[in-house]
């Protein structure tokens, strides 16, 4: 089968497409043949070793593994003795534990769910990790609730798109930030007001939130005290450079909490968990979260479609597309 193959670390260049051997499922396993593959941050930090204690897990000199892509959409092609949720034929979504970008790849009944027959591979291969990241993130860390005022920063992208569509899915009044190009954008799956931050600064207006979460993290801790509520709270689910998320976050926010009714904090890594991939499911057959989609690449083009990613000036998922029934 013909798979994207990286031996070295650094920029998408060093990444192949090659002809690698199909993998074979294990009795827990599901082998999937993959329709289409979303790319994510994970898979180009990784790529690159950026930031360098990646390595410690990856490899110090090269990378262990080289192979990326974990969130799939395809069709079961084989499965376990142990598997009992899928048969061939199924059509599926989810998350694979790597080799994603492939035309063949496994995962487990615990990472995959059926996908809505409504949903295109494409789109339903877009929402898994930032599926995850923004459920997870609001609800486990946030602790949102209806009623509530949550500003979604960086609501243009991956995350920020499901996320501004998840808070408006449990009743919250959501404002999104983004750039003036992604204002009709964000407001077309919901946000109730929107700002420009070429234009405005949200931690200046006056207006104040119960919850902030932060796609971007490229804000100071001083900067999300003055815009939270006297109770907000503040989760960081990405950075913008490790110094700030490590300064103003870990630390300078940590003492904030401790010294006031304020909280703020990041919300650490998203987990892959079966119950939230059904209710990623269930948004998406509801209707609640429409996968929002900047652009596809062939198998091929892989590196290309990284390289994209790593501009930082996607609106919604970059994707890659093995088969052309991706967006059927």
């Amino acid at each position: 089968m013909q798979a994207i193959v990286f031996t070295r670390y650094g920029p998408p260049d060093y990444l192949e497409l090659k002809e690698v051997e199909k993998p074979a499922p294990k009795d827990n396993e599901t082998l999937v043949q993959v329709v289409a593959a979303a790319t994510n941050p994970l898979d180009w930090h990784i790529m690159r070793a950026a930031p360098f204690f990646v390595r410690l897990d990856t490899g110090l000199r090269k990378p262990k593994m080289n192979r990326l892509g974990v969130d799939i959409a395809g069709r079961v092609a084989a499965v376990g003795s142990s598997v009992t949720e899928f048969q061939p034929g199924d059509e599926v979504f989810g998350g694979v534990n790597f080799g994603g970008f492939a035309e063949y790849a496994v995962g487990t009944e615990k990472s995959l769910v059926h996908k809505p027959a409504g949903i295109s591979f494409e789109g339903a291969a877009s929402t898994p990790v930032v599926g995850f990241t923004a459920i997870q993130g609001l609800r486990d860390t946030g602790n949102i609730q209806t009623g509530e005022k949550i500003l979604v920063n960086g609501a243009s992208g991956g995350v920020g798109t499901f996320a501004v569509q998840y808070a408006k899915s449990v009743g919250a009044e959501v404002t999104g930030v983004c750039s003036t190009r992604n204002l009709d954008l964000v407001r077309s799956i919901g946000a109730d007001h929107v700002i420009d931050y070429t234009q405005e600064d949200f931690t200046r207006t006056g207006q104040q939130y119960d919850l902030i979460y932060d796609a971007v993290g490229n804000r100071t801790a001083a900067a999300y005290r003055r815009a939270l509520s006297p109770d907000g709270r503040c989760v960081v689910a990405g950075f913008t450079t490790l110094r700030q998320m490590i300064l103003q976050v870990m630390l300078l926010g940590s003492l904030i909490t401790r010294a006031s009714s304020k909280t703020i904090g990041s919300m650490g890594t998203a987990q892959t968990q079966k119950a939230d991939l059904l209710l990623i499911k269930d948004l998406l057959e509801s209707g609640k979260v429409v996968p929002v989609i900047d652009r596809s690449y062939p198998l091929s083009e892989t590196a290309e479609a990284i390289r994209y990613l790593e501009t930082g000036r996607a609106r919604g998922k970059v994707m890659v597309n093995v088969t052309e029934a991706a967006q059927a």
